[in-house]
């Protein structure tokens, strides 16, 4: 019972983190890192190449939960660690990420 529970909550987080890659893939817009923040057209070099990164910035992360969510069917411990880690992990990462991704793709002053 406790592995349905468990990708009951996964998959739509994974599914979550998966959709916000490929939104921010096809986006023709620049897309926004931080909640409430914005990014202007103007502020972009290569708004496609920009959106691109992004996206697979996010499918990486969605990674974490897709892996977790199948090892919960195995081994619930292992999952639930591995996604402990993961996120916690993963959060500094992001940001990280989406710095070289700014520093490569924004226009500076």
């Amino acid at each position: 019972m406790e592995r349905i529970i468990w990708l009951i909550f996964m998959i739509p987080v994974s599914l979550l983190f998966t959709g916000l890659g490929i939104f921010a893939w096809k986006r023709k817009k620049p897309m926004w890192f931080w909640s409430g923040s914005t990014v202007e057209d103007w502020e972009i070099t290569d708004i496609p190449a920009y959106n691109r990164a992004n996206g697979i910035m996010w499918l990486c992360y969605s990674a974490v939960f897709w892996v977790s969510a199948l090892l919960g069917i195995l081994q619930l411990e292992v999952a639930g660690t591995v996604l402990a880690v993961g996120c916690l992990g993963g959060i500094p990462v992001l940001v990280i990420a989406y710095k070289r991704i700014c520093k490569k793709y924004k226009i500076t002053k």
